[in-house]
Formats: C-alpha cells, sequence, structure tokens
C-alpha cells in the first residue's frame, strides 16, 4: 500500500487525508500543535450562513479514523528523496518512508501591533477579529475595559492586507464579509448600539455575500465608511479617537468609540520557510508557496512527488480551502498511479 505524509492538520490537511484514506492509501498526518483543526479551533462562526465553526470541525475530525495516523506536537526535521520514495526524519523519533508529501501548513494572522499607529497592545479598548471571535466562541460579552457595553463600534477593514508600509499587497479574500458577519453579531448582542466599518473597498465575491452586507445596512443599521483609518488616539475616559478620510465625500473624519476591532489579515506561515528549506520548495513574493499552473495544476509543487493545499499557497475561504484539499487528494492519487 502506498504511503502519503501530509504535513499541516487543519482544515485542508484533515480533508486531503480521508480523501486519500478513501482512495485506499495510507496517511499519517504530522500537526505541530496538540490537536488537529488549525485555526478552525479558535473560530465561532463562519460565514455566509453563520454556521457554527465547531459543528465542521467535529465533522471534519470524526471522518479521521484510526486508520489515518497522527503525529501531534510533532514537526518535520529532515527530509531525503530518493528515486521513488522520500525518508521524513520527525521530532518524535520517527522515520517515515513516504511515497508523496502534501503541504497543507496554512495561514498566520497579521500581527496588528506592527501597526503601531492603529493602538493594538497599547490601547486596552483596540482588539482584533480573531479576539472578538473568541469572545463570542466562549459566549463571553463584548465590554469595555471599564466593564460596561461599548456603545459605539468602530470596525477597520484591512489590517495587514492591502498594504504595501506593511509589506502585504494581496487582498486576504475574507476580511470583508467577516467584519461584516462580526458588525451584525455585535448588533444582535448589543441592538442599542451603533456600528461603523471603515473600508477600503467592499469585495463581497462570494455567493450571499452581497445579501448579507445588504442585510447589515437595512435590517441593523451598520454604517459604512469608505475610508482608511491613519490614526487611533486614547482619551482620558478609555475610549478611543480614530482619524481617517472619508474618500467618498473628500474630507476628514474624526470620531470617538468606546471599542475598535482591528480585521487582520492572512500572512504566509511562519512554518513556510522551515518546509520550504526541507522539501527545496520555491516561494512567491507574498511569502506563499508557487504552484505548478494556477489553473490547471493548483495543487502540485515545483518538486515532483511535493503537493501543496489551503491556505499555504495564498488566502482562501473554508469552502476554497476544503475544494483545494480534496482537488489535491485527486492529483496525489494520478501522481501515484503513475
Amino acid at each position: 500500500m502506498k504511503h502519503v505524509l501530509v504535513i499541516g492538520g487543519g482544515v485542508a490537511g484533515m480533508e486531503a487525508s480521508v480523501r486519500l484514506s478513501q482512495m485506499g492509501y495510507a496517511v499519517s498526518i504530522v500537526e505541530q500543535s496538540d490537536k488537529l483543526g488549525g485555526k478552525l479551533n479558535r473560530w465561532h462562526s463562519l460565514s455566509p450562513d453563520n454556521s457554527n465553526a465547531s459543528d465542521l470541525l467535529g465533522k471534519l475530525k470524526s471522518q479521521i479514523h484510526q486508520g489515518i495516523h497522527k503525529h501531534l506536537n510533532t514537526e518535520v526535521l529532515s527530509v531525503i528523496k530518493n528515486k521513488l520514495h522520500f525518508v521524513v526524519g520527525l521530532s518524535d523519533g520517527t522515520d517515515l518512508k513516504t511515497d508523496a508529501i502534501l503541504v497543507s501548513t496554512g495561514f498566520d494572522v497579521f500581527d496588528a501591533q506592527k501597526k503601531e499607529e492603529y493602538g493594538y497592545g497599547i490601547y486596552d479598548n483596540v482588539i482584533t477579529s480573531a479576539d472578538l471571535e473568541q469572545i463570542f466562541r466562549d459566549e463571553d460579552e463584548l465590554k469595555t475595559t471599564s466593564g460596561t457595553a461599548p456603545k459605539r463600534i468602530g470596525i477597520i477593514h484591512c489590517v495587514g492586507s492591502r498594504d504595501e508600509k506593511a509589506g502585504h499587497t494581496y487582498c486576504s479574500q475574507v476580511c470583508c464579509i467577516t467584519a461584516v458577519k462580526q458588525a451584525i453579531e455585535i448588533k444582535e448582542h448589543l441592538p442599542d448600539s451603533e456600528v461603523f466599518c471603515f473600508y477600503m473597498d467592499l469585495r463581497m465575491f462570494g455567493r450571499k455575500f452581497e445579501d448579507i452586507y445588504r442585510d447589515a445596512q437595512v435590517k441593523h443599521g451598520i454604517q459604512f465608511i469608505r475610508g482608511r483609518l491613519s490614526e487611533a488616539f486614547e482619551n482620558p475616559d478609555g475610549s478611543v479617537m480614530l482619524k481617517a478620510e472619508d474618500t467618498l465625500l473628500g474630507k476628514p473624519l474624526k470620531m470617538n468609540v468606546d471599542k475598535v476591532i482591528l480585521m487582520v489579515g492572512m500572512i504566509a506561515s511562519a512554518k513556510t520557510k522551515k518546509i520550504k528549506e526541507l522539501l527545496n520548495l520555491q516561494i512567491e513574493d507574498d511569502g506563499f508557496y508557487s504552484i505548478a499552473d494556477t489553473h490547471y495544476e493548483s495543487t502540485k509543487s515545483s518538486v515532483p512527488g511535493i503537493f501543496v493545499a489551503g491556505a499555504c499557497t495564498g488566502p482562501k475561504t473554508i469552502e476554497n480551502t476544503i475544494n483545494d484539499a480534496r482537488a489535491a487528494a485527486i492529483q496525489i492519487s494520478e501522481y501515484l498511479k503513475q
């Protein structure tokens, strides 16, 4: 029986492992953390249907049967390529001989502290979209540092994305819809609050995304301001002064809010560079892995026998990540049958 090693146990890694196992291949997953699921473990609900992230995570995990061997708290230390297979040394002391490798190391969330002008890590009432999702997941209440419910909330789009100063000029794809989703959730929890979204351009490309955007305005009264935040300052009472420009009106704008949510984008995983060196892979200027062909071989790397799937090749929605993993399983099977 031919063997496939999957590096990374997030959404892409789990889905590809299940599909490969169903095709009759032996599969091993190497995951550096103590559990499978990746970023999905810290998410509350998913767009566009507001489904529970835990339900999807449970469904993916339920299909990881005993025949799929898991190496948790484990990293890849060495890779030696022979003519027909790879010998992979793992940090748990295991040496695996495998016929193909799938890299699904996912993404990292942009560190908002690198945008010092926004005040994350400096002002207590500035948090990120990931922080807010954790609050929802833990069923906590969104509060100011004084313990009161915020009356005005500012949501800042494109933090770390489409930003030359941050070094990431690409769109992270999911930030706009996540901002609208979270704005609606805030209004559902705090119906008397005012919520303002500061955006560059709204990229609501997915099915039903535009409907959600319309509902945010019409049903929930969420206000959208086209303009990028320039600075944030903390007031003596702990509230935050936002300075921006309304680019539709062509006027500078100042607004006091009680809470600021920074929509942090996707960046290439810190594991990308390490795995790149071990496997002799190529990466693009944006830090994500190169692929053989954008349209036809989107999960093949430049090295025969090594494949890539999920957000390690660029920002993706969960739907696209799952489809990418399934495509990778098919391309790996075609490779192994040759």
